[in-house]
């Protein structure tokens, strides 16, 4: 069973994400209408954002996360009725019950075996359902796993969550000059070129969020377009694409 790690508890304690658009981007092509009358498993809920953008729609959601459960339960989803949370690792739990839909959404690239995660996800997932995922992507992100990792494992793994929140607003005020000036220009070879886009739509509290998600995450595997093709290989009509030249939209149906 995988370790608990407070840095999510910190993480998800400090800040929230409220931007139901990138949670629309992440699993297309499904909507929120396919969530409608379903039982949905989420595998890893950390804040419950994503739990309380697909609550009003499902007829019932089992809330998975190994960390975070206290934040989930008595803050985020309390208006909510259609929720049971648990705390389990989604690699080894064994929940007795299969799903119509099953999500996972920026959490197998933090887990110790993202294959052993996702194999254990697909079992809980009737005939029929939905399997969505979003991940961390190895190709396009050569800066963050080469260079910001390893300072991060160096310098940072050890800093106290408030300090590093600072720091992580330092850095993104720091962005800003770029993203608004060199990566306005026709340059798609600049690294980061279509994620910085998004960059330009969100708050800075919501950019900060990124940055800071970045520097506090105890542990990061980078999935390449090979092994993300594999989570989802023995599903129907299987999908893997880009998003934002960083992430992997995966999703497909089971036989």
């Amino acid at each position: 069973m995988q370790s608990q790690q407070f840095e999510w508890h910190e993480q998800w304690s400090m800040l929230q994400d409220n931007e139901l658009f990138l949670f629309q981007e992440w699993i297309d092509p499904f909507t929120l209408g396919d969530f409608r009358d379903k039982e949905v498993l989420e595998g890893g809920c950390g804040g419950g954002q994503h739990t309380h953008f697909i609550a009003p729609y499902a007829k019932h959601i089992i809330a998975i996360d190994l960390n975070t459960i206290d934040i989930i339960a008595k803050a985020r989803n309390k208006q909510h009725h259609n929720i049971t949370f648990l705390e389990a690792d989604i690699a080894t739990m064994e929940l007795g019950k299969k799903f119509d839909v099953i999500l996972s959404i920026g959490v197998i690239h933090h887990t110790d075996d993202p294959e052993k995660a996702v194999d254990n996800l697909k079992i809980h997932l009737k005939e029929g359902g939905i399997l969505l995922l979003w991940v961390y992507s190895e190709e396009g992100n050569w800066m963050v796993k080469h260079l910001i990792e390893p300072l991060r494992k160096v310098f940072l793994c050890h800093s106290n969550r408030k300090s590093l929140l600072i720091f992580a607003k330092i850095i993104t005020i720091f962005l800003y000059l770029p993203i608004y000036s060199l990566y306005l220009l026709p340059l798609p070879l600049l690294p980061y070129y279509e994620y910085f886009q998004n960059f330009r739509k969100l708050s800075f509290y919501r950019n900060t969020l990124n940055v800071f998600d970045k520097l506090n995450a105890p542990q990061v595997d980078f999935i390449s377009f090979t092994r993300a093709k594999a989570l989802v290989k023995d599903l129907h009509h299987a999908q893997v694409s880009p998003y934002k030249g960083v992430s992997w939209r995966i999703s497909g149906i089971k036989a």
